[in-house]
């Protein structure tokens, strides 16, 4: 007779085929039963038992990002489920792959107003790769099988599966799928040599090319692939934040960041080319500007594994739909047979006089430390830390100042969504899956305070983050926001402002009231280390005061002046060359 289990057994023999090492969990009365069979059952799933469901989420997502493997969750219903929603769109609009399992009311009272019933996979229908309820036991195995390959494969992407409490008790088959046939889900697995070759022909008779690469690139793992093009083409090269770290930043093709808050030399290169080779980015508004400007000479190539991304925002010449590294493996052994395209020595010596003209440079400020001074003193003492921002100015200085040279280097940050809360979970799982590797996370005074109790998850963890927090008093990026564009009308950006303060203080000033929290004394309450700098001389010891904490997370609290500006900055609506360069 063949054996049975029930669907919460099932479920943990299908985390132990799929190799999960990390269950970023926690428990209610409609996952109960679940957390009652990994108590019970043998296995070496570590169960991270986070403070936040969101927290939870942005934990597997750190996990993820920093592992390429498939980061899983497991909450219950209700608002257990509905808490995970920010961190499903945060994850899926960067493509990492995630699994999330919601716990589900009985079957039977769906639809009924339930206690802590919600349609979480209406909630998340058109923010996740996949969602789907599981309706008959008999469909778990193959429905769990089916959640992990969708999410890892093509462009990856967030799966949830909802799970009724009566349908996880039910007993039914014990086997678990070996393999996946989706009918009508065919991931993209070779790419079409014709475009390639027309491709490299437009490129090779260029005047002015140039290559942008984007975080499809960096998922693909093509780093080596990319690097070896340029090297045989000699095209200069340019990068979303996404695609930050595929090529070294020290590499001499490698000009910086474009977009928003790129580097000048980098968004005029853009702005001038006369080929745009694109490769795994989904050209946003943040890269584009002004979409009726951007790139305005140039024909344009563009290589994505996803279809519906190609001409979606940029009507493009050369679409080429492919995995970016099976793309560049090709692409390269083309540019063997071809050699270096002459034309490009002379933009790449243009574009090298433009970032002459305006380099990269922060200036010191009396009023605090300077924010390029502490990130590249990090570089120097850390090169090879995995590197995670929060979402604001401190997030855009980390990726105009972060040194992507070490193998081992990456950099974590919240780019298609931009969401605040993100840093510290996602560096405390990326710190979980590398505890032999120190990671830094760059936040904000307003942002870390989104996610805080995540504090208590690091200390239990023993991960030896490294927090950096610039506090500038204020939510910055909105403050600046208004400096340039509505009269320094700072309505509610202050974090210092109180009930008696004026509404309309055009603050900071003498009488501005203490600063909430004291981050020093906050980071002690949860059993951390905390540190204060507000000198140029303190930062080196700050640094090195956190490095020699192996088991303990730090928080450094670097005091910054709320009236320095991210530049260069492009307003939305401009062009790419219409840049704000000076406050």
């Amino acid at each position: 007779m063949m054996e049975k289990i029930s669907g919460n057994q099932l479920f943990v023999k299908a985390l132990i085929e799929e190799g999960v090492d990390t269950l970023f969990a926690y428990p209610g009365g409609y996952a109960i039963d679940i957390f009652d069979e990994l108590y019970q059952m043998d296995h070496n799933i570590e169960i991270v038992l986070p403070r936040h469901e969101q927290g939870l989420i942005h934990e597997a997502d750190g996990y993820a990002r920093s592992t390429g493997k498939v980061g899983v969750c497991l909450v219950t219903s209700g608002p257990g489920a509905t808490n995970l929603v920010t961190g499903i769109a945060t994850a899926n609009y960067d493509s990492v792959p995630l699994v999330c399992f919601t716990g589900q009311v009985n079957l039977p009272l769906i639809g009924n107003d339930a206690f802590q019933e919600v349609d979480i996979v209406g909630c998340t229908r058109n923010i996740a790769k996949f969602v789907i309820t599981v309706r008959n036991r008999e469909d778990l195995g193959r429905i769990i099988k089916e959640a992990f390959f969708i999410a890892r494969t093509g462009k990856p992407g967030v799966v949830l599966v909802d799970l009724p409490k009566d349908i996880m008790a039910e007993l039914g088959s014990a086997e678990y799928p070996k393999e996946v046939n989706i009918r009508g889900y065919k991931p993209q697995k070779k790419v079409h040599i014709g475009q390639l070759h027309r491709a490299m022909g437009i490129l090779e008779k260029a005047e002015r090319p140039l290559f942008l690469i984007g975080g499809g690139t960096k998922i693909a793992k093509a780093h080596k692939e990319m690097r070896e093009l340029a090297e045989l083409t000699g095209v200069p090269v340019v990068s979303t934040i996404m695609g930050m770290g595929v090529m070294p930043t020290d590499h001499p093709l490698f000009i910086g960041n474009a977009g928003m808050h790129g580097r000048y030399a980098a968004n005029m290169a853009i702005s001038e080319c006369d080929v745009l080779f694109s490769i795994g980015t989904r050209f946003s508004d943040r890269i584009t500007g002004k979409l009726g400007k951007f790139a305005p000479k140039a024909k344009i190539i563009h290589i994505d594994i996803d279809t519906a991304a190609i001409s979606k925002n940029v009507t493009v010449d050369v679409p080429v739909v492919a995995d970016a590294k099976v793309a560049l493996e090709a692409l390269v052994e083309i540019a063997k047979n071809h050699g270096r395209i002459k034309s490009a020595d002379a933009f790449y010596q243009e574009i090298k006089q433009w970032e002459n003209e305006h380099p990269l440079i922060m200036e010191d400020s009396p009023k605090g430390v300077n924010p390029q001074t502490v990130i590249e003193t990090a570089n120097e003492l850390m090169p090879d830390a995995i590197v995670v921002t929060d979402v604001g100015q401190h997030q855009m200085w980390a990726t105009q100042f972060t040194s992507m040279t070490h193998p081992k280097r990456q950099l974590l940050t919240s780019g298609g969504l931009g969401t605040m809360g993100f840093g510290l979970p996602a560096s405390i799982g990326a710190a979980m899956s590398h505890r032999d590797q120190k990671v830094i996370c760059y936040t904000g005074d307003g942002g870390v305070q989104m996610n805080i109790q995540e504090m208590a998850t690091a200390v239990q963890q023993e991960t030896p983050i490294i927090i950096c927090i610039f506090n500038n008093q204020s939510l910055g990026m909105v403050r600046q926001f208004q400096e340039l564009f509505y009269g320094k009308r700072y309505a509610s950006t202050c974090l210092q402002k109180r009930r008696s303060c004026s509404y309309t203080c055009k603050g900071p000033c003498d009488q501005c009231p203490p600063y909430t929290p004291d981050f020093v004394k906050l980071a002690e309450s949860y059993g951390a280390k905390g540190i204060r700098v507000s000198k140029k001389e303190e930062i080196r010891p700050a640094f090195e005061s956190a490095m020699a904490e192996d088991k303990c997370p730090v928080i450094i609290e670097f005091m910054t002046d709320p009236d320095l500006l991210v530049l260069p900055m492009v307003q939305g609506g401009k062009a790419l060359d219409d840049m704000i360069l000076q406050g």
